[in-house]
């Protein structure tokens, strides 16, 4: 499916939901809320996203910007890329250097450790059984040659303090860094999961400079007296072991990601956690990020923008950990905050960054993955009366793996017709439907039901269900030059609602509302707010809403004013 298509669908379903549609289904399962309070400080803009417990279709997944520990991403670009094989909702992870891009604490996918954790820091992780831990991880990590001492690992991927020695693997990148000391290739050498001896054989020995990382090996990079440990007993051809732990013990936790600090710990918010943090990641209202587990098992993940007077001002770490625990988390985490927090979903930013520059690249991201069929929600209305605007209903699905599938199209009497059935290829699968039956006649208006189940390669079939209204209602909406007047057509009887909104879906003024009698409406707008101030020149959102007896239609159009 087209990426603008869907980011058009996905703006239609988040923005603005009435109460009566709150939460948001995103994908089964998994709700999506935005939640905009007024409190004492100012505005309080939080975004609630809940998930099943990690199982089966359901994963929570550690991302790392572009692959690899160096550099930074943004967070909806990383969902994109694994998009083909994930549909994905989640947010920023651990705090970051800024220059380098690799993690400040621990990290950990697929039950492989990518970097060492913090000293005295919390740091958050799932295990196989979809269990969420947080808790203080230290480090343990030593190398040894036969009939040799055994010498410690400072660190992880990261580049080597005075007298400490550096593991580097291929998620580092293609080359490690140039430093003073010296360099052991090991090839080959397996992924570094720990609790285990990990093997390899010094294929090389290079000194002060920069040492290409073997795809299927490791380097181990040691300075100062560290580095003469190296020289002493790892001459080329020696077989090196290397036992990465971490204390206590994580063995069953296959992903994770650092941050903090800890929030909630057995339903109890935690005032001071003692963590090893700054008094600004500790202190302050700021935009911030974290996430939590209800007793259940579900996955609570919640975002709170900031440093935006009139959208949000931000919360407190403390006020962060009563949010997690309003919402029924008995263990939560913070994760890095200020400008990194951001929410997105498959690739589509939810939140409103505080960067002036919007969105900030970030060194991971911390996402629910889903694995099932997913549809994109359609567009709410159908109305196929020759305007030119929603005269076509496109319905896509995506599915991530080889499938078995059967989509049907089901009218409101309850009559199926199949729109798509058979043998598919992981990716995208559209249908565009006209609003006529299958001889061609105009079909029924009323709601309908857009129904896909598949059955992957390994034998687990999900379904989603996605509705919309056949509604003629409502057409022919047209604009004068800055919607100075505003003119649509009724096909019957309805109560209408006409207002002008920001682009995020905020209303700035209800310009008509009250029943109109079919046929042409016309209404003016004077340019200016609620508050009766002149709008200023910018994009915004002309959106009208008709219910009858059909149901709710509603049609949007841009508006570019120029003053």
């Amino acid at each position: 499916m087209p990426r603008r298509l869907f980011a058009v669908a996905l703006l239609a379903l988040v923005l603005a939901p009435t109460a009566a549609a709150r939460p948001v289904q995103l994908m089964p399962g998994v709700t999506y809320d935005h939640i905009l309070q007024w409190t004492s400080a100012g505005p309080v803009s939080t975004y609630l996203v809940t998930a099943p417990k990690p199982s089966g279709l359901y994963s929570l997944n550690a991302l790392l910007s572009n692959g690899t520990i160096t550099g930074r991403e943004t967070v909806s670009s990383m969902e994109r890329d694994v998009s083909p094989r994930l549909t994905t909702i989640g947010v920023n992870g651990d705090f970051f250097n800024w220059k380098g891009g690799w993690p400040s604490g621990l990290l950990m996918q697929g039950g492989v450790v990518e970097h060492h954790p913090a000293d005295n820091r919390a740091a958050v992780g799932i295990d196989t059984t979809g269990t969420l831990h947080v808790d203080r991880v230290a480090w343990s990590a030593f190398w040894r040659a036969p009939d040799s001492n055994t010498y410690p690992i400072g660190q992880l991927n990261e580049p080597p303090r005075a007298n400490r020695a550096t593991l580097f693997t291929p998620v580092w990148g293609a080359s490690t860094p140039a430093v003073k000391g010296v360099a052991a290739v090991l090839e080959p050498f397996p992924a570094a999961v720990p609790y285990r001896d990990l093997a390899g054989t010094v294929t090389a020995i290079v000194s002060n400079s920069a040492v290409a990382i073997p795809r299927d090996g490791a380097v181990l990079v040691a300075r100062d007296d560290a580095g003469s440990d190296v020289l002493g007993e790892a001459a080329v051809g020696t077989p090196i072991t290397i036992r990465l732990a971490l204390r206590p013990s994580w063995s069953s936790v296959t992903d994770a990601v650092s941050g903090g600090p800890t929030l909630v710990r057995n339903g109890q918010a935690i005032a001071d956690a003692g963590e090893a943090l700054t008094p600004v990641q500790l202190r302050g209202r700021d935009p911030r990020t974290a996430i939590g587990q209800r007793a259940d098992g579900t996955i609570v993940m919640v975002a709170v923008d900031g440093r935006q007077p009139r959208w949000s001002v931000g919360i407190t770490n403390w006020d962060l950990a009563l949010t997690l625990i309003r919402y029924g988390c008995v263990n939560g985490f913070a994760l890095d905050s200020g400008g990194s927090t951001t929410v997105a979903f498959d690739g589509q930013v939810l939140n409103r960054p505080s960067d002036p520059t919007g969105e900030r690249p970030v060194g991971e991201a911390l996402v629910i993955g889903y694995a099932g069929v997913f549809a994109p929600a359609p567009a709410a209305t159908l109305s196929p009366n020759g305007d030119g605007r929603g005269d076509r209903e496109r319905l896509s699905y995506k599915v991530v793996r080889p499938s078995t599938v059967s989509a049907k199209l089901i009218a409101p009497g309850g009559s199926a017709r199949d729109t798509d059935t058979g043998a598919k290829n992981p990716g995208w699968h559209s249908f565009t439907w006209n609003g006529t039956d299958g001889a061609g006649a105009p079909a029924p208006e009323g709601r309908y039901q857009w129904s896909v189940t598949a059955t992957d390669d390994l034998g687990r079939t999900s379904t989603i269900n996605r509705s919309f209204t056949l509604d003629n209602t409502l057409g022919f909406l047209r604009l004068a030059r800055n919607a100075s007047r505003i003119s649509f057509t009724l096909a019957r009887d309805a109560t209408v609602r006409v207002t002008i909104e920001t682009t995020y879906g905020d209303i700035l003024r209800t310009v008509a509302a009250g029943p109109r009698g079919a046929g042409k409406v016309s209404v003016r707008w004077n340019g200016r707010d609620g508050r009766r101030k002149r709008v200023r020149s910018g994009s915004y959102v002309v959106h009208v809403a008709a219910t009858s007896a059909v149901g709710v239609s509603d049609l949007r159009a841009s508006l570019r004013i120029r003053r």
